[in-house]
């Protein structure tokens, strides 16, 4: 393993092992690296980490940026697929900001999408940026899928994401 995935590896191991000592159902979310995804085997290494730590994968979420697919679609998908199938979450983290693929909605085996804090901050004060917190909240769920809102820093956006319907 390079430094990169040796560090992703101590996070997950860490943060498993402190959310197998808190009381069911809360649920932890790691942010897992691109560079993970191109290298050793992630979904090998969460059903080890999960082993070793006792947690049950229905309450891990892992979360990955678009990033993941740049020249790595298929082997992306293939991964997607293996950690779904032991029955970890997957979230699609700062959604819209890099290289939004619509097509990423329909082929992953996503559970949630996390609205980036740059819509949510302004979508008070901008019609555009509200439009698209609209847009990804009634798409996603549409899909099947949460809908989490970042940078949420005031009532008036608070109850603005609450009046869309926004998961968390």
């Amino acid at each position: 393993l390079g430094l990169h995935q040796k560090l992703d590896l101590w996070v997950l191991r860490h943060a498993l092992a402190e959310a197998a000592r808190w009381p069911h159902p809360i649920r932890v979310a790691v942010n897992v690296s691109a560079l993970w995804f191109h290298g050793e085997d992630l979904s090998h290494a969460v059903e080890n980490v999960l082993a070793e730590t006792g947690l049950d994968p229905g309450r891990l979420e892992l979360e990955v940026t678009e990033r993941v697919f740049i020249g790595n679609d298929d082997a992306a998908l293939t991964e997607f697929a293996q950690l779904r199938a032991l029955g970890v979450g997957l979230s699609l983290d700062d959604f819209g900001t890099g290289y939004s693929s619509l097509s990423y909605l329909r082929q992953l085996p996503l559970s949630e999408i996390k609205v980036d804090k740059s819509f949510v901050l302004a979508m008070t004060s901008d019609h555009e940026d509200a439009a698209v917190v609209r847009a990804t909240v009634a798409l996603a769920h549409d899909l099947g899928l949460r809908v989490v809102a970042e940078g949420v820093e005031d009532e008036a956006s608070l109850q603005a994401l609450r009046g869309l319907g926004c998961d968390l």
